[in-house]
């Protein structure tokens, strides 16, 4: 398998493309702040995947920046903290601030030149307009879950876009699926037979950070540690 067989590259954008992890502790600091013992950089992310993960599973069609409000207010709680709804709702409105990584623009650049780019993203369509004056690309769809009405790893997401791709002449078996999450992306995409490019953002950390523990580790077919490293690899295939 060699990724010029594909015609089509499905993003993730968040932790992908997005430094979403970063966003989010410059937009939790407020939190982080106010704790008597401030809590580590791991610990913050994975208090954020559990309540952020159990929200979109209670409430599938909130939109993303309402849903990251109702995490912040969670986060507060737990950490017993208090809140005005006015501090939760800016940190939901954060997510056009997030920082995209350093090798996303110029990496896209590149890959538009080959490839169809499409998005399929656990956001609301307002903030990921935000993150896509970022990156800086005219990506060729871009599927959001509010479009959908749920979150992934649900399967309604993935359904949702290959039907629509399929409109737009892109087979399954032109796609490869790309992405950082193991729980909302590798694994579900397995279970549709897609094919899969791990970005490994995290390859120098520990555990899975702003996003759930898959469980079992579902299979891929190309890792690479960031996207400067795929380009490099479509490079040297295409000579």
């Amino acid at each position: 398998m060699q990724l010029s067989n594909f015609k089509a590259l499905t993003f993730d954008c968040y932790g992908t493309l997005i430094d979403w992890e970063s966003g989010m502790i410059a937009g939790l600091a407020p939190l982080i702040d106010r704790c008597r013992d401030t809590p580590s950089r791991d610990l913050v992310l994975q208090t954020h995947a559990r309540h952020e993960s159990t929200q979109q599973a209670q409430t599938p069609a909130m939109p993303y920046a309402r849903l990251l409000a109702t995490v912040y207010r969670r986060i507060a709680e737990e950490w017993g903290l208090a809140v005005g709804w006015d501090e939760c709702v800016a940190y939901g409105n954060s997510v056009g601030d997030w920082p995209a990584f350093p090798d996303s623009v110029e990496a896209l650049a590149y890959l538009k030149q080959h490839f169809k780019l499409v998005i399929l993203s656990n956001v609301d369509a307002a903030s990921f307009a935000g993150s896509n004056r970022r990156l800086g690309i005219g990506f060729d769809a871009v599927y959001t879950a509010e479009d959908i009405g749920s979150y992934k790893p649900d399967p309604r997401n993935f359904t949702y876009m290959l039907s629509r791709l399929e409109t737009l002449g892109i087979g399954k078996a032109d796609i490869l699926h790309t992405a950082e999450s193991m729980f909302h992306d590798h694994k579900p995409a397995k279970a549709f037979d897609l094919a899969s490019a791990w970005i490994y953002r995290r390859h120098d950390k520990q555990g899975f950070g702003a996003t759930m523990h898959p469980g079992d580790m579902p299979a891929y077919d190309f890792r690479f540690n960031s996207m400067t490293d795929m380009v490099e690899a479509h490079r040297r295939e295409i000579g």
